[in-house]
């Protein structure tokens, strides 16, 4: 996956087109969390480990498809390739050449 946690990425498609986010968690079925995105509502009930019951916002996992990765340098969303230095794999930007 060309995805990683800490990215800053964009997201491309659904409902939360446009927004950007750094990316808290990637899971291995290719779906990502981002922080500021895709939040939904949960209704919670009281039990042992939280006393109270309520209504409470957490961010749900979206498609890693949906999202692309910011490019520092160029301050838009930009498709990525690998490069060998060294002997060392290094994700670089397609458009101006930046490692990520």
């Amino acid at each position: 996956m060309k995805i990683k946690k800490g990215d800053k990425v964009k997201v491309i498609a659904g409902k939360d087109k446009g927004k950007e986010g750094t990316v808290r968690e990637v899971s291995k079925s290719g779906r990502v969390v981002i922080e500021g995105v895709n939040i939904v509502k949960k209704h919670v009930k009281a039990g042992k480990v939280s006393k109270e019951g309520g209504i409470i916002s957490m961010e749900k996992p979206i498609d890693a498809s949906n999202v692309m990765v910011v490019c520092e340098k160029c301050k838009r969303e930009v498709r990525t390739m690998q490069k060998l230095v060294d002997g060392k794999k290094y994700r670089v930007c397609k458009r101006c050449g930046n490692t990520i």
